[in-house]
């Protein structure tokens, strides 16, 4: 009977074995797991910083542009048509094809 019970006693120790073996096993999965998203969250704020630093170029850009529009615009105004002289100007014909 002794020999019996040792002989359950080794498989259950086998049994505890392979299932802290699939346990660890998981356990690797599920961190590389997490890596992988740690990593793309990562890759993803990267991202968002550079758009971010996008969109402040862009903004900057749009008000020189806004900046220089108006300049140009000024610049202009002081030239003046004479509405009488521009009657006797035929409008430009485009180019035969």
């Amino acid at each position: 009977q002794a020999g019996a019970t040792m002989e359950e006693i080794v498989s259950a120790v086998k049994r505890v074995t392979d299932i802290m073996a699939e346990i660890s096993a998981a356990s690797d999965e599920q961190s590389q797991g997490i890596e992988q998203v740690s990593t793309a969250v990562t890759q993803m704020d990267e991202v968002t910083q550079q758009n971010a630093a996008l969109v402040e170029e862009s903004a900057a850009a749009a008000s020189s542009l806004e900046d220089q529009a108006h300049g140009l615009a000024q610049a202009v105004s002081v030239f003046r048509i004479d509405e009488a002289k521009l009657s006797g100007i035929a409008a430009p014909r485009s180019a035969p094809a």
